[in-house]
């Protein structure tokens, strides 16, 4: 019994943590066709948030809610 609840439990877990995004959290990928000057360009796969930086890799934090809405 013990063995079918183990990977029942283990699928559950798994399943719910894919299924919310923040807990998988950012995944950025490097834009080099859009840098602006000393400025890089990330992109995130995960959650579609866009965002530049100056500094050594990617961003630190998802910067999905940033930004406001169009005109």
């Amino acid at each position: 019994m013990l063995i079918l609840l183990f990977p029942i439990i283990i699928g559950v877990v798994a399943y719910l943590a894919w299924k919310n995004r923040a807990v998988r959290g950012c995944r950025w990928r490097a834009d080099s066709r859009r840098d602006k000057g000393s400025l890089r360009m990330y992109h995130c796969i995960s959650c579609g948030a866009e965002a530049f930086t100056a500094t050594q890799g990617p961003p630190a934090n998802c910067k999905k809610g940033l930004g406001g809405k169009g005109l």
